[in-house]
Parts: structure tokens; C-alpha cells; sequence
């Protein structure tokens, strides 16, 4: 793997599955605006015992901006044995989710809410040779040698970014139909497609060089391949550069990474999923993947003890224990309460660790820290989130539990470590107050650009949070 960007990661039966978009997890509360969960992700669906179920008190109710799909979006899957129960797909202002449409009662076996045919997908295998579904593209086609140019290693992205310009130029296709549900070059939030003033505002010292060298990659991949002399069948693919770089936004965004079979031979493969893929992810995801090798078929399965209510919107873990800088880079998001953030601490000072999590009813190992919301009071529950689990991760702490802590000398590492935190929310040029500002006032904002703003106020709500995490445990030590 060259860069997150470029990751696809395979699983044998719950598969790494990027969208294009993310909301907040329904059971985290985010200062931030929503439309019903907000911008946001995680990284690597995990397996069902890994999972942290969701309590049936997280519901967030349907607002009204959030419309029924188009009756167009559903002829052209349904028309090709693409299945749906219980489930409604829903367009709202950051494009299209998955809601549930009426209660499922927690079960003891995971049970199906999609089946997508492998005939609906687009299809590459991850090694030479290529094979590639559907059988579409002419012999002789000179995309072929565009694809078999592709490092099988690093490009898995230029491939599927290729299959889908072609996929969307046939015409009576499904993609070509399917292709006025993706989102467009002014909607993506990726930030292949940012300008140089849009890396500006991330306020991050590494994260702009990384993502302007892969645009630059893309767009010589581009200029090598669509030169002016190519053929014709080629040049209108991708007409300029803009378009290819859209194509890639969707592929490393939208794209699902597992083994299927090919006739006898199973295949490590990436695939662009339709429906699955407007599946919004969530740090306590309630659906996971599962490929059917009898039918050809893609299976999206509700966790097993999910409870479901209608209207709540059905969710994947994208990837599991990332940070929001790796996420940003790979689908242009973050999220005040990644529980996998990281602040990097200087102060030699620690606090007790096993005292901080009782104090906040955190359990769990360190990999799998969740808050108890059975043994917590309604304050705790509207305040412990993510962003206090990845205090727990992140802060300076020791643990010896046979020694007992002194409580002045803890609650001056509190101090300390608060006063650091200030310290680096100061040397952002502003203030996470300001950040919200623009975005409540920008009405012309672009989408990078938000993406962009947002990235850097996640990361002072995430500093604020953890003062004043230090403050209430400050308050409630005992001794």
C-alpha cells in the first residue's frame, strides 16, 4: 500500500467498504449541525464480536430535508434482481442514505436487508491476469492496456477509476443509468478534487504535501493516457483531467475489496457495489457485508442482537482505528468524536488510567475501550462519546494498581495537561468558535473547502473535549 488512499483492505467475509460520505455514529453527540447524523468515518468493518451494539435509546429522528429516492432509482436495480427488505434509500442535502423502514427486533443470527448480484457490479481482479465483470469491454479495446499498465500493487484505484469511465460511456447501461446517483465534481468531498486553497485550510502540516502528490499522480497517469493523439474511444472518457480525478474520488471512496470466485478460480478483487455503496458509515455500525459464493451474490446483513427501529439509518465501520487525518485522505472527511484520535503530548505529566476510566465508566481493553451506558447517569450519557474514548487512548497515564494515587499529584498532572492542550489549541490561526462561523456564513463554500474547515475545528473540538474531560475528572476524584 502506497498511501491510505489507496488502501482496499480484503476480508473473507466482512469486507473494508468506503462511501463517499459518513455520518456522526448515532450513539455520539457532535456540537455540530446535523442532517441526521453529520460528516464523518471510520475504517475497516470489523467482525460482528468486535462490535460495540448500539443502545436502543440512540435515536435521532428523521428531519424533515430527507426525501424518499427517485422511483427511477429503484426500477434500474430491481429490474436487475437487486433486492431490498426493510429498507428505504433516502436523498437529503449530503446525498443518498440507507433507513431502516419499519422496527427489527434483536435477533440471534444476522439477518439480510440487500442482496446485490454480481451482474450490478463493476469488477477487477487485484493481480494479473486481469479479469475483470462484467464482460462489457470489447476484446482489443484500448482501456485494456491503459488498465494493464496499473502497478498491481499502489493503482487498484486507476483501475476501477477506468472500468468506471467506461462502465458510464456505454450506453443502455446500468452504471450509465446508475451514474446520475453519484454525486458530481461540486459534491465530492474528496480532496483529490481540492485546490491548493482548499489544502490551506486543513491547518495540518503533512496532510497537504501527501494529497497534492497524489493528485499529482493521478493527473500524470492522465496525461499518459489521454494525450491528445489518443483514440477517440478513449479521449471522451475522460475529456480532461477534473474527470478522471472524479473518477478516482469514487473509486477509493465507494469501492469494496474481497475474494469472489471467476468460473473455478477465486479472486482477490475490487468492486464498485451499487446500492450497498450509499451505506453511510458509523464507529458503532449496526450492517456488515457478507459475500455469497452460491449465487454470485453481495449480502448486507444486520448485526446479529441489533436492535433496529424504523427510520433509524443503516450503517458500516469503513475502517476500524483510524485517525481523521488518514481518513480525510482517503474520503475527505473526519469527525469530532473519532475515538481513534491521537494527540501527540509533550508534558512529562500522567494521570492514572484505570481511575480516569472508572471515573467515566469506560470498559473494555485499550483496542476496544466502549462507554457503559447501563452503569451511567443521563449526564454521562450526553457527555462520554468519542471523543472521550480517544481521551482515554490518547492522554499520558500510568497504571499500577497496587499503588494508590495521591490526589494533589494527580490533580496537578490534570492541570498540566490541560494547560498543554491550550497550548496547541493556540497556535491554530483560529479558533474552532471561527471555523463554525465561516460554515454557517459561506453559502457558496465548496464541498473540499467545508471538508477542509471542518478537518481543523474537529480537531480543537476534540482538545476542547478533552479539557473538559480533565475538568469533570478533576471534580469527581474521590480522595
Amino acid at each position: 500500500m502506497a498511501s491510505a488512499a489507496s488502501l482496499l483492505l480484503p476480508f473473507p467475509s466482512h469486507f473494508s467498504v468506503d462511501t463517499r460520505k459518513c455520518h456522526n455514529d448515532a450513539s455520539f453527540i457532535s456540537p455540530l449541525p446535523k442532517r441526521r447524523h453529520q460528516i464523518r468515518a471510520s475504517v475497516t468493518a470489523t467482525a460482528p464480536g468486535g462490535l460495540k451494539l448500539s443502545e436502543p435509546h440512540d435515536i435521532v429522528p428523521m428531519l424533515p430535508e430527507i426525501e424518499p429516492a427517485d422511483p427511477d432509482f429503484y426500477r434500474i436495480g430491481y429490474m436487475r434482481n437487486m433486492r431490498a427488505y426493510g429498507v428505504e434509500f433516502m436523498e437529503g442535502p449530503d446525498g443518498f442514505g440507507v433507513y431502516a423502514s419499519r422496527d427489527v427486533e434483536p435477533l440471534q443470527r444476522a439477518r439480510v436487508i440487500m442482496e446485490i448480484p454480481l451482474e450490478l457490479m463493476l469488477t477487477i481482479s487485484q493481480k494479473k491476469p486481469w479479469m475483470f465483470f462484467p464482460d462489457v469491454i470489447p476484446i482489443g479495446h484500448p482501456i485494456f492496456d491503459i488498465i494493464n499498465s496499473t502497478d498491481p500493487e499502489t493503482e487498484e484505484d486507476f483501475r476501477l477509476a477506468c472500468l468506471l469511465l467506461y462502465g458510464l460511456d456505454v450506453q443502455g447501461s446500468f452504471w450509465q443509468s446508475y451514474g446520475d446517483f453519484l454525486p458530481g465534481t461540486d459534491q465530492c468531498t474528496n480532496l483529490l478534487l481540492a485546490s491548493k486553497d482548499d489544502l490551506v485550510e486543513l491547518q495540518d502540516p503533512d496532510l497537504p504535501s501527501r494529497i497534492e502528490q497524489y493528485q499529482k499522480r493521478a493527473v500524470e497517469f492522465w496525461e499518459k493516457h489521454w494525450y491528445p493523439a489518443a483514440p477517440l474511444k478513449i479521449r471522451r472518457l475522460a475529456c480532461d483531467p477534473e474527470r478522471f480525478l472524479w473518477a478516482v474520488c469514487m473509486a477509493q471512496s465507494r469501492a469494496v475489496s474481497m475474494k469472489i470466485r471467476f468460473g473455478a478460480l477465486v479472486q482477490d478483487t475490487n468492486l464498485l457495489v451499487p446500492y450497498a455503496d450509499m451505506l453511510n458509515h458509523s464507529f458503532q455500525p449496526n450492517c456488515f457485508l457478507h459475500w455469497r459464493f452460491k449465487d454470485c451474490m453481495l449480502e448486507v446483513m444486520i448485526n446479529a442482537g441489533q436492535h433496529i427501529r424504523e427510520g433509524d439509518e443503516m450503517t458500516l465501520n469503513y475502517l476500524d482505528g483510524a485517525m481523521n487525518n488518514v481518513l480525510m485522505e482517503r474520503y475527505g472527511f473526519s469527525s469530532p468524536v473519532n475515538p481513534w484520535d491521537v494527540i501527540k503530548f509533550s508534558s512529562p505529566a500522567k494521570i492514572h488510567l484505570d481511575t480516569f476510566l472508572s471515573v467515566f465508566n469506560i470498559s473494555g481493553l485499550e483496542d476496544e475501550y466502549y462507554h457503559n451506558y447501563k452503569v451511567s447517569s443521563e449526564e454521562d450519557r450526553s457527555f462520554v462519546d468519542g471523543a472521550v474514548i480517544a481521551a482515554a487512548r490518547t492522554l499520558p497515564t500510568w497504571s499500577e494498581k497496587d499503588v494508590p494515587i495521591i490526589p494533589s499529584m494527580e490533580r496537578k498532572a490534570v492541570r498540566e495537561l490541560q494547560e498543554e492542550c491550550r497550548k496547541i489549541l493556540g497556535e491554530f490561526p483560529t479558533t474552532s468558535q471561527q471555523d463554525q462561523l465561516v460554515l454557517d456564513t459561506d453559502a457558496s463554500i465548496s464541498k473540499t473547502r467545508e471538508a477542509a474547515i471542518k478537518y481543523r475545528m474537529h480537531r480543537k473540538l476534540l482538545l476542547e473535549k478533552i479539557i473538559e474531560a480533565l475538568k469533570v475528572y478533576q471534580d469527581r476524584l474521590l480522595f
